[in-house]
């Protein structure tokens, strides 16, 4: 039986603000403007299909990038579908419906982590809040960029501060629905390796 994490609709408002710094604008000009910040992550994350497709077309590979093939629920142009099929990942399927965390998902994102090869994973159904978890499993000094719908993309490095931040968030969306499944998703997260 999956386990999955459920985003209340109070809590809803709280994933429009940007979880880092939001660099506005579209496409290559927006990249253009963080590229230098970027230096040598211990990891670069990207979680979407647009930001992924940008990234790629000005030559900056992210070790893991996360995508399911739509952009604001409709799906993408085949140009971005194609490029972000670049050989230079391996790729992992998962199911994600939207609006939720499932276990399937952090266990693969345990798994892209702990890997030396660059991994795109797919998600079926949706990435939308895919980001949460990348940014509490993400090594210390990784990047993770992800797009704000109609503004541009958020550029998130990983301290100890903003994983505080994130798993504050978590611990009120796992107190909603509490049970042991959900504890051992929250020890996963805590970086526990064998929950």
């Amino acid at each position: 039986m999956s386990v999955h994490i459920e985003l209340p609709r109070e809590l809803r408002p709280l994933m429009k603000k940007p979880l880092g710094t939001l660099y506005r604008g579209k496409g290559r000009d927006t990249i253009e403007k963080f590229a230098g910040e970027l230096g040598s992550p211990t990891k670069l994350i990207s979680v979407g299909d647009v930001t992924t497709f940008h990234l790629l077309e000005v030559g900056i590979i992210p070790d893991i990038c996360i995508v399911d093939n739509r952009t604001k629920r409709k799906p993408v142009s085949s140009d971005v579908s194609a490029r972000n099929m670049d050989k230079v990942y391996s790729e992992v399927s998962v199911d994600n419906p939207a609006g939720i965390i499932t276990d399937e998902l952090i266990k693969t994102l345990c798994e892209a982590f702990a890997s030396k090869k660059p991994l795109r994973i797919f998600v079926r159904g949706e990435e939308d809040l895919a980001t949460l978890p990348v940014i509490l499993l993400a090594p210390l000094g990784s990047v993770v960029l992800y797009g704000q719908p109609d503004e541009g993309v958020v550029f998130v490095k990983i301290t100890e501060e903003k994983k505080g931040e994130i798993r504050t968030l978590f611990e009120k969306l796992i107190s909603k629905n509490q049970n042991y499944e959900l504890d051992k998703i929250r020890r996963i997260l805590d970086g526990h390796k064998n929950s």
